[in-house]
């Protein structure tokens, strides 16, 4: 059996193919919005990576195939995404994910003030997976302003909650791995 190949050559003059097959520059705010997916998607798996192997991942391992459900859609056009039978996004992991924020949040300290980014390098990486999620989110809202209705439905509820679950995962790891939380303090000359 012969294997695909990996490279194509198609984009060697700086254009992409769409999932229609529409030909776009790699420059297009849409190419930036779902490589930025992508890149979330990646920090994910660099976070999985440094979790114990009996922390349970299958939850993480379904944001990420959420994610690639989210690139494809935005790496195709909204009126050709049924002819396509491309995977939505489910308000069923929405809720999923509320449930999830509140099974951690219930077991941290509450918060009197905020919080630097850090604590276990487990627990650092999903602080960067948060602030990329926040990067997606604004960069969702352009596209979505640019372009009305070609960022799919429940989208931007998902960054938005996404972003609240790294934060909570963040706290959460520390806490099972006994790191204090550093606390911010407004610099003073």
């Amino acid at each position: 059996m012969k294997k695909s190949a990996v490279y194509t050559r198609t984009g060697d003059v700086g254009t992409t193919g769409l999932v229609g097959g529409t030909r776009i520059k790699k420059s297009d705010p849409r190419i930036h919005l779902y490589g930025e997916v992508d890149e979330l998607n990646s920090q994910i798996g660099v976070g999985i990576s440094f979790l114990p192997k009996n922390f349970d991942k299958i939850f993480l391992n379904e944001i990420q195939s959420s994610l690639f459900d989210l690139g494809s859609n935005l790496a195709c056009e909204k009126e050709k995404r049924l002819q396509y039978k491309l995977p939505q996004i489910k308000v069923v992991l929405i809720e999923k994910l509320e449930r999830e924020i509140d099974k951690m949040d219930s077991v941290l300290p509450v918060l009197k003030t905020f919080i630097l980014p850090g604590g276990s390098p487990e627990a650092s990486v999903f602080h960067v997976c948060r602030t990329v999620c926040r990067r997606v989110e604004r960069q969702m809202v352009d596209f979505e302003e640019q372009h009305p209705g070609e960022v799919p439905a429940s989208a931007l509820v998902l960054m938005n909650r996404l972003s609240d679950y790294f934060f909570i995962l963040s706290r959460f790891i520390n806490h099972m791995n006994k790191v204090s939380e550093i606390e911010w303090i407004a610099f003073k000359n």
